[in-house]
């Protein structure tokens, strides 16, 4: 079994901001696969389900960022996940939008859900980087993460983006999930090749 976890704070306030892409994702993932209704449970959201017949939990921790292994760590004993079957996705500053890095264990990189989940797991989960780009100086990044929302440029980027994830996360059961996942998505997320036009070859 698959623990899916988004990070991401709790409120409308935070609706639709970067920091909580990784909410967006599991949301996507619990309507487009049809798990059952959200319950709380682990100091979050929780829903159950299957993805191409892979059994799944959806988390959404309701603890705030900072607080975030709390609830995923209960969620993990209770169920007897093993740690190399937590799938965390949350954003990351450091790739451009629309990039994806997926890989088990890892630094956290300044992030405080990441820091929180090491806590209280280790750092052996698996993540999932969303790239949402930086503000360009580090005094900006809380209020670029918190406060400004996806706009219409970025949607450009990331609905593909999400989808293609939603469509792929299956493969990130077994052995070499993380790439087969990444690679995947890469495929899918991909801009199609410019054709020639021959009329305008034969014309010049």
């Amino acid at each position: 079994m698959l623990l899916l976890v988004g990070l991401g704070n709790p409120g409308p306030e935070y609706a639709d901001t970067r920091h909580n892409v990784g909410f967006r994702v599991i949301d996507e993932i619990v309507a487009r696969h049809g798990f059952e209704p959200w319950r709380s449970r682990f100091h979050g959201l929780i829903s159950k389900g299957k993805v191409d017949g892979v059994e799944a939990l959806a988390l959404k921790p309701m603890t705030f960022m900072n607080n975030s292994g709390v609830s995923v760590s209960e969620a993990a004993r209770f169920h007897k996940i093993d740690k190399g079957d937590i799938v965390v996705f949350h954003d990351e500053i450091d790739l451009a939008p629309g990039k994806l890095k997926a890989k088990r264990g890892g630094g956290s990189a300044g992030h405080n859900g990441l820091k929180s989940l090491e806590g209280h797991l280790g750092a052996d989960f698996r993540r999932v980087r969303i790239g949402v780009g930086h503000p360009g100086e580090r005094g900006r990044v809380v209020g670029y993460l918190t406060n400004a929302r996806f706009d219409d440029e970025d949607e450009k980027w990331l609905e593909p983006l999400v989808d293609a994830m939603v469509d792929s996360i299956a493969l990130l059961q077994g052995e070499n999930g993380d790439a087969r996942f990444t690679n995947k998505v890469a495929l899918l997320t991909k801009p199609p090749k410019a054709k020639k036009d021959s009329d305008d070859e034969d014309d010049a």
